[in-house]
C-alpha cells in the first residue's frame, strides 16, 4: 500500500486558520514572497483582507482534498487493475463489482473536488487581483503560484502564533 505524500503547504495552512482579525505576527522561518506579504498584511496600515486570507484558505483546503482524492483514486485503479489481471473470462466476481463501484464513486469525488478547486481559484484570483496570463488554465496558473509564492517549510509544530518576525 502506497503512502499518500504529505500536503506541502499543511503548516502555512494552518498558520493561516489560526489567523483572527487582531494584528498577528508573521510566520518566522518561512521566506514569504513580496506579492504574498503585501496580500496578507498591506503596508499601508490597513486592516488585512479577510477575503483574501479566507479565499486562500479555502484554496488551501481545496488543494489538499484534490490531492488526497486524486491519490485514493489512483488506489482504487490500481487494486482493480490487479484483481482484474487475473479474473476469470465472464461475470465478474464480487469483489470486482465492488472495485469498479469504489472506482466510480472515487472519480465522482476527484471531479468534484477538482471543481472546489477551480472555484476557489477564480475566488482567490478575483478577490486578491492577480492577473493570469491569457491561454493560461486558471488552475495550472494557481497551481504554480502556489508552489512559487507559499512558504512549503513551515511545520505545523513550529509555534508560529507566538513568533514575531524582526522585519515586521
Amino acid at each position: 500500500m502506497a503512502i499518500p505524500k504529505p500536503f506541502a503547504h499543511a503548516g502555512f495552512l494552518s498558520y493561516l486558520e489560526t489567523l483572527d482579525d487582531t494584528a498577528a505576527p508573521r510566520p518566522a522561518g518561512a521566506a514569504l514572497s513580496p506579492l504574498l506579504a503585501r496580500l496578507l498584511w498591506p503596508g499601508d496600515g490597513a486592516a488585512r483582507s479577510g477575503e483574501v486570507v479566507g479565499d486562500l484558505i479555502r484554496l488551501l483546503q481545496a488543494r489538499r482534498t484534490m490531492l488526497q482524492v486524486a491519490f485514493e483514486t489512483e488506489q482504487v485503479a490500481d487494486e482493480l487493475r490487479r484483481y482484474q489481471k487475473f479474473a476469470k473470462p465472464g461475470q465478474p466476481s464480487p469483489h470486482i463489482v465492488q472495485l469498479r463501484r469504489q472506482q466510480a464513486t472515487t472519480r465522482l469525488a476527484c471531479s468534484q473536488s477538482r471543481q472546489a478547486f477551480v472555484q476557489a481559484c477564480a475566488a482567490f484570483v478575483r478577490d486578491a487581483g492577480i492577473e493570469v496570463p491569457p491561454r493560461v488554465a486558471l488552475e495550472v496558473f494557481v497551481g504554480r503560484w502556489i508552489e512559487i509564492n507559499l512558504p512549503g517549510d513551515v511545520a505545523p509544530a513550529d509555534g508560529l502564533a507566538g513568533r514575531v518576525d524582526p522585519q515586521a
